[in-house]
């Protein structure tokens, strides 16, 4: 059935030819374009014509022609290629705006490059401020070895520090930041949590997963006017890269908070859906929230759940134990201490109505996770839920059937593999690592694939993401023909999952997601058709012109 609204406005439409009312102008026209628009019912287009925030036409030049008025803008395309605009089924955006103005730490290719960056950063930080972001990678490292207080202490002084590992379930503090915290030997571990020691007991300053809390309730809350400016600068950055809907993960109500004063003033040029955590779910349920609940700039109605941690961090929580590390099969999150506790809330948020979309990376994880989804609907019943698996990134091979009989959605994230595929194998061995990443066999099941980064852990650039999908060529050039090749998936699937299959995954597939009728007006020029293109330049490919509700939001001048 078609959104309330997408009905409206085609009854509209259809009434003024009924009454033979004079065709109204089209607001704009995308002219001499090749659109390729992801509905499988009218795949390509020459032109597309829009009246307000939705699409009213798309078709040849000649037929987008007559909608033409003298107020109508035309955007001539130029021959080059129009697709839907991204949605990004998986980001932490306020984080990944502030990430923008903190310190960066991902291509520091050695200790003394992180070192050298951090007291870049010490110069520019206002007393009484925390040092924050970095998203550092020890295995960049010509010895890969986890960072410590130690090497950052003589350069950061007096300033507390707390920079995450970039997969987001690592962190390193100095020794400013742990007496702040009073964090110390005597400090015990957290369920879902390791604060890692050296040979005496002493903390090292690295905190994993759950431990991580502990340094975070030191660090002051910021502010509304921060969130602001890093809201703004996500959207800012959005825009550039053809990203025109996001769906944040874990947000706080503050998040949602600064988005609503956007919405309000006109300044979100991107869509979002937040998905603020399962441990709250009550928050949304108490005042009635159902899933996709609110308007087409800001919704909320889902809430996000950690089963366990990260393979980069060795805290995914596996069958079998790590191949470098023998006697550690990963942790299990804090709000699966114990698992009961995670299913008996799940339960309820989806008795309230509420979407239900869970971070599970390791196979066992992803297996307990898809346990308790069966158990949900065997006591629901099956109602479109959508349950989601956010990254499913190592399966185990007879998990691939369940996902789909219990149609859950897979929340992936392809440059993640390309990045990992550097050294996941050593980590897991051939065997487990042949279904990690496995987008190939989950479409094969008939699994939806909605794709995105996990931005600021990876980069927010869909362009990366769909290079990642189709070519799995991992980033230290050692896997050109791609990384386990036979999970590679074709370009129209990859651009398919970054469109409808992350509409599909916000419960918004009849409102975006593709060039049509009576959609909402988002859509991206490229620099270059990437049809025509060799896989491995799909990467150097830019955006020149992005439009979200029918206005250009970022266009190359």
């Amino acid at each position: 059935m078609k959104c309330k609204h997408t009905i409206y406005f085609l009854v509209i439409v259809t009434a003024m030819y009924a009454n033979a009312q004079p065709k109204p102008s089209a607001t704009l026209i995308v002219a001499n374009a090749a659109v390729y628009t992801v509905d499988k019912q009218h795949p390509k287009a020459d032109a597309v014509a829009v009246i307000g925030d939705r699409i009213v036409a798309v078709g040849s030049s000649a037929e987008i022609n007559s909608w033409r008025g003298p107020s109508t803008r035309v955007i001539d395309a130029a021959g080059k290629l129009v697709l839907p605009g991204f949605n990004d089924a998986h980001v932490h955006f306020i984080q990944g705006g502030a990430q923008l103005e903190q310190v960066q730490l991902t291509d520091a290719a050695t200790p003394e490059e992180f070192v050298k960056r951090l007291a870049a950063q010490v110069k520019k930080t206002p007393k009484g401020e925390w040092i924050l972001g970095g998203r550092w990678d020890e295995t960049k490292w010509a010895k890969p070895e986890l960072p410590t207080k130690d090497l950052v202490d003589p350069v950061t002084g007096d300033i507390p520090m707390f920079v995450e590992r970039y997969d987001g379930h690592e962190a390193l503090a100095n020794s400013v930041a742990m007496k702040l915290a009073r964090v110390d030997a005597k400090t015990p571990d957290v369920p879902g949590g390791v604060i890692m020691r050296d040979a005496g007991g002493n903390p090292t300053g690295v905190f994993k997963d759950a431990a991580m809390t502990l340094i975070y309730k030191a660090i002051p809350p910021m502010t509304h006017e921060q969130r602001l400016r890093a809201a703004r600068g996500a959207l800012k950055h959005a825009a550039s890269l053809g990203v025109t809907s996001v769906q944040h993960m874990n947000p706080e109500f503050a998040d949602v908070a600064a988005y609503s004063e956007l919405a309000e003033k006109g300044q979100l040029s991107a869509r979002i859906y937040a998905v603020p955590m399962e441990t709250n779910w009550q928050d949304q349920a108490k005042v009635g929230i159902r899933h996709a609940w609110g308007s087409s700039y800001l919704r909320l109605g889902a809430v996000k759940g950690y089963a366990d941690g990260s393979l980069g961090s060795r805290t995914a929580y596996m069958f079998e134990p790590f191949a470098d590390d023998p006697g550690n099969r990963g942790l299990l999150s804090d709000e699966m201490h114990p698992p009961t506790a995670m299913r008996d809330r799940l339960m309820q948020a989806d008795a309230a109505g509420l979407q239900l979309r869970v971070h599970a990376i390791g196979d066992r994880a992803i297996s307990m996770m898809l346990d308790i989804f069966a158990d949900i609907e065997k006591a629901h019943g099956y109602h479109d839920q959508r349950s989601t698996i956010e990254h499913a990134q190592h399966m185990a091979q007879k998990d691939f059937a369940r996902f789909a009989s219990l149609h859950v959605i897979a929340s992936m994230q392809p440059y993640h593999a390309i990045d990992d595929g550097r050294w996941a194998g050593k980590r897991l061995g051939h065997d487990r690592a042949r279904y990690s990443y496995a987008w190939h066999s989950f479409l094969s099941h008939g699994v939806t694939l909605a794709l995105g980064t996990d931005w600021p852990v990876a980069p927010l650039n869909p362009l990366l993401g769909l290079y990642a999908a189709v070519t799995r060529a991992t980033l230290d050039g050692k896997n050109p023909d791609g990384w386990f090749p036979e999970e590679k998936i074709t370009l129209p699937e990859a651009v398919e999952a970054y469109t409808m299959g992350s509409a599909f995954a916000e419960f918004q597939e009849h409102e975006k997601g593709s060039i049509t009728p009576g959609k909402l007006a988002d859509m991206v020029i490229l620099s270059d058709n990437i049809f025509d293109f060799k896989p491995e330049a799909i990467r150097n490919v830019k955006v020149e012109s992005t439009i979200v509700g029918g206005k250009v939001v970022y266009e190359v001048r």
